[in-house]
């Protein structure tokens, strides 16, 4: 068996000095006269905008004199696309400032900070060309490194370092016909630049524990994977899906985000809540040798189902680099209907194992390297019944711990959903967060590196809600699941944002706890907004955890405000 060591908090490469330039006023002509004696400094920096090859960007100081400095700028294009617009963002020190720039045009949008655009002849870049200008700076101490900078929208920093740690989020197949989200929603937010690992959720298992493919109701989605054809508005890249092509839908979408960014690693989350039904069955000795064949030739060999004029051998070949589980519950009841043995738990040893044993055999086969995780329940009983962890972490990269739905409309009173500690006066016995369900790992013997704590991109909802002792709603009894916009008691996080700002309720935080609520007098929201996730992921990174996970990623909002915040607090300190 080949060795899959934790790529946790892979090494942060050193960060070249960052890029750049920074104008004041629009002024165009040649440079000033200068001491050419002085020494040149250059730096790189790559960055991308949703349809173009990543951008070069070059910054040369050429000079240097006692009250300023001059400087090239060269933005080259290995693109085959010509890029005939592009907008540089930057803000520079306090006491720095751009005294002439030329062969560009800038705007001071505000103090220290400019936004430099092509002047108004020209200014593109061609295919696999470049384009020039430059400026005469001043300053008063010496200081021009940039305070931050951005080309059309994205980073422009030297060579980014690696994310420190995992960020894993989980795409719905269902998001583009519920709420119209797409794959290229996660270009737009910003969310595809800031993920370590995608999860596709989900596939599902047929009675005999393999894997299939269908547009049956209720049984799979077939056609939102890889028949759908999108159009030139709907495509990650600007080009419309060729109807004819093998691969369309979702999956040619996330093949096309690959080519963007080629360090995104795309799993495929089998089961879930509503697809768990026959994991028990796939994972009998009988049967999970042929499961496992089953899932890795379709999809991570490509060979998928004919099936609304796409498909074919090979069809989505080399898409998916690994396997995400997600069988709720091992030895425990899930959704009504799940097959439950007391076998499971030996079981399911045995079928990671096999999932191992034939990664190992297609890496072998294709060179590449294939990942294996899995999520993993909130509960103590659930993870004794189905979880031998002293075995089955040799062969998973990490697992992803739940850290949500601790309460909900089945709780008989309201209640923190995915709070980071237990709450003060929360009325169980053995209150919970996200934090002591990390613990429960921990003390059963799992490594802080392989750990990744679930975070909740949504709320938990009750209606019928009295005030209670301190007029919040909180830890009262309740009438049932509020009216939410996909499902009764649940609600997005942009959802829930907007009901925090439109004056109807009022926003309540327990800073302790590490989660918000918002209350009406008669309804109360339960969730994380970018406070608490921030909170989350600082004690993620004190804990020496792996990373975060979400659920899901169309839950945030247009601005990404979640995934940035998780980030931010991830990977910049």
């Amino acid at each position: 068996m080949s060795v899959h060591p934790s790529p946790i908090r892979r090494g942060a490469a050193a960060m070249s000095s960052v890029l750049l330039l920074a104008p004041m006023s629009v002024l165009l002509g040649g440079p000033a006269a200068a001491d050419t004696s002085a020494p040149d400094t250059t730096s790189t920096a790559n960055t991308a905008n949703s349809a173009q090859a990543p951008l070069e960007v070059t910054h040369t100081e050429r000079a240097r004199w006692p009250s300023g400095y001059q400087a090239g700028i060269t933005i080259a294009n290995p693109g085959t696309e010509d890029v005939g617009s592009w907008t540089l963002e930057i803000e520079l020190p306090d006491d720095a400032s751009i005294h002439q720039l030329w062969n560009a045009s800038v705007t001071e949008t505000s103090d220290n900070t400019y936004e430099i655009t092509p002047p108004h002849w020209g200014g593109s870049v061609p295919a696999g060309g470049e384009y020039s200008f430059g400026y005469n700076g001043a300053f008063s101490d010496g200081d021009t490194e940039l305070v931050s900078c951005t080309i059309n929208g994205l980073p422009c920093s030297g060579t980014e370092p690696d994310p420190e740690y995992r960020q894993v989020g989980y795409f719905t197949q269902w998001g583009a016909e519920d709420e119209g989200y797409l794959v290229r929603d996660l270009v737009e937010t910003g969310q595809a630049e800031q993920l370590t690992h995608l999860n596709y959720a989900f596939v599902n298992l047929d009675e005999d524990g393999r894997c299939f493919a269908t547009d049956a109701e209720g049984e799979g989605e077939a056609y939102s994977d890889y028949g759908r054809t999108y159009t030139a508005e709907e495509s990650v890249d600007g080009v419309a899906d060729d109807p004819d092509a093998d691969l369309r839908g979702n999956f040619n979408q996330l093949r096309k985000l690959k080519e963007m960014y080629p360090e995104l690693e795309v799993h495929l989350a089998i089961g879930g809540w509503e697809w768990s039904t026959y994991f028990s069955n796939a994972a009998l000795p009988e049967n999970r040798e042929a499961s496992v064949e089953s899932c890795i030739d379709m999809y991570l060999r490509g060979n998928l189902p004919e099936l609304n004029d796409a498909g074919g051998d090979g069809a989505a070949a080399g898409l998916f680099d690994g396997i995400d589980l997600d069988w709720e519950w091992p030895g425990s009841p899930g959704a009504p209907g799940n097959v439950v043995r007391e076998e499971d738990r030996e079981n399911f040893t045995a079928l990671v194992q096999e999932y191992r044993d034939q990664l190992d055999d297609l890496e072998d086969e294709t060179g590449n390297s294939y990942g294996l995780s899995a999520f993993v329940p909130a509960n103590e009983q659930a993870i004794d019944a189905g979880y031998e962890l002293d075995q089955l972490m040799d062969n998973f990269d990490f697992i992803n711990t739940q850290g949500y739905d601790l309460y909900g409309a089945w709780s008989p009173t309201t209640g923190h959903q995915g709070n980071l500690h237990p709450a003060e006066n929360d009325p169980l016995d053995s209150p919970r967060g996200a934090a002591t369900v990390v613990q429960e790992y921990l003390d059963r013997g799992v490594e802080p590196e392989d750990i990744v704590m679930g975070v909740p991109f949504y709320g938990r909802g009750w209606q019928g809600v009295d005030p209670g002792p301190n007029g919040d709603g909180l830890w009262q009894d309740h009438e049932g699941a509020a009216p939410g916009e996909r499902e009764d008691g649940y609600n997005d996080f942009h959802v829930l944002e907007d009901l925090a700002s439109s004056g109807q309720f009022e926003l309540y935080r327990d800073e302790e706890a590490g989660t918000a609520w918002i209350y009406d007098g008669d309804q109360l929201w339960n969730y994380d907004d970018a406070i608490a996730i921030a909170q989350k992921a600082a004690w993620v990174r004190d804990a020496g955890l792996s990373g975060a996970m979400v659920w899901s990623l169309d839950g945030d909002n247009a601005d990404g405000a979640l995934m940035t915040a998780l980030h931010e607090e991830l990977n910049g300190h």
